[in-house]
């Protein structure tokens, strides 16, 4: 049963939304699997990934290392920073005015890039920087696979189309390590239960991910939530032993809008921290995006003119997080 329920963070018309999301589990029949991702793909842009194959100690280095460096005295982290967009920010988001009740590490996932930045995260930064390898590398090999699925679910001739992109040594993937503070409640607040929506702030606002396909891992505290309707936001239970999977510009612009990028956002409700650990698959700067024969038809024509991602990255940092990009790469807006 779907339940609607005002948002006590309600703006206008917003409305919270408690439904039961995709689960793609990757120990079933590699059909099926395909035929499960593309759904979701088209009607979410979104899935949660089970049986994954990313080990936990993996998981658990990084988020330890993590933690180490977000508990470090703010003087401290903001050696590494400010964020241009990589290194350390905390509180402004991008360049545009945009901010929220978040700090966090950007990282390009270049080995080079990561042993450079390290010496100036962490008071050991050989093993700082073997953690975030180590998590890339698995988690790269994740998003490969689901994008091979989703090629395969398309049928697309060209299975390695997404998964090429991604591995060229001249991917422009980041790594994001998100931290938000808990909230400071009133002890005598009737509502002040731990995962209350009763005094919420924005952690990260509504957007989409501009790259090709992001994996994010949390810890035990939710606050993810996405938009698949005007006004209406779902949230998303926490699950440490899951990825979450959302679809970005790229791949919605490279599947002519098949796929679509889910809007989503952060809030802070909880009187615990949350964690959360995202992989932004993107393609190299000069990589030409355009769909494939596959995804155009005579009823289906272009709706995006061919673009770079490099293009496309700076008209993003140009924006406000909230502002919509693929239209403005749109081959013919009266058809879209």
């Amino acid at each position: 049963m779907v339940v609607v329920v005002p948002s006590p963070t309600a703006v206008g018309n917003e409305k919270l939304r408690a439904m039961e999301l995709p689960v793609v589990d990757l120990s079933a029949e590699r059909s099926e699997v395909s035929k499960v991702i593309v759904k979701a793909c088209e009607e979410y842009g979104f899935f949660k990934v089970v049986n994954h194959g990313v080990p936990q100690d993996v998981i658990l280095k990084l988020e330890e290392q993590a933690l180490r460096f977000f508990s470090l005295p703010l003087s401290e982290k903001q050696r590494a920073g400010p964020a241009d967009p990589l290194g350390y920010g905390c509180k402004n988001i991008g360049f545009n005015g945009d901010t929220g009740e978040v700090e966090y590490l950007t990282l390009n996932t270049n080995p080079l890039s990561i042993a450079q930045r390290s010496t100036t995260i962490s008071n050991n930064p050989s093993k700082f920087s073997s953690a975030v390898n180590g998590y890339v590398e698995a988690v790269r090999e994740l998003a490969c696979e689901l994008l091979d699925l989703t090629a395969e679910g398309l049928l697309v001739s060209d299975r390695s189309l997404f998964t090429r992109l991604i591995r060229d040594v001249d991917s422009d993937s980041i790594l994001r390590l998100n931290h938000y503070p808990p909230i400071q409640v009133d002890s005598n607040d009737r509502d002040s239960s731990p995962s209350s929506y009763a005094n919420s702030k924005v952690g990260f606002g509504a957007h989409s991910d501009p790259q090709i396909l992001t994996l994010l891992r949390s810890n035990d505290v939710g606050g993810l939530q996405i938009s698949i309707e005007d006004g209406v936001w779902i949230p998303v239970p926490p699950d440490p032993t899951a990825f979450w999977v959302n679809v970005g510009d790229m791949l919605q612009a490279m599947t002519n809008g098949r796929l679509v990028s889910v809007r989503h956002r952060a809030l802070t409700y909880s009187r615990k921290s949350r964690m959360s650990m995202a992989f932004f698959g993107a393609p190299p700067l000069q990589a030409r995006i355009a769909a494939p024969p596959e995804m155009v038809a005579p009823n289906r024509l272009s709706l995006y003119r061919p673009f770079t991602w490099a293009e496309y990255k700076k008209t993003a940092y140009s924006l406000r997080l909230e502002d919509t990009r693929l239209d403005l790469f749109m081959a013919c807006k009266e058809e879209y």
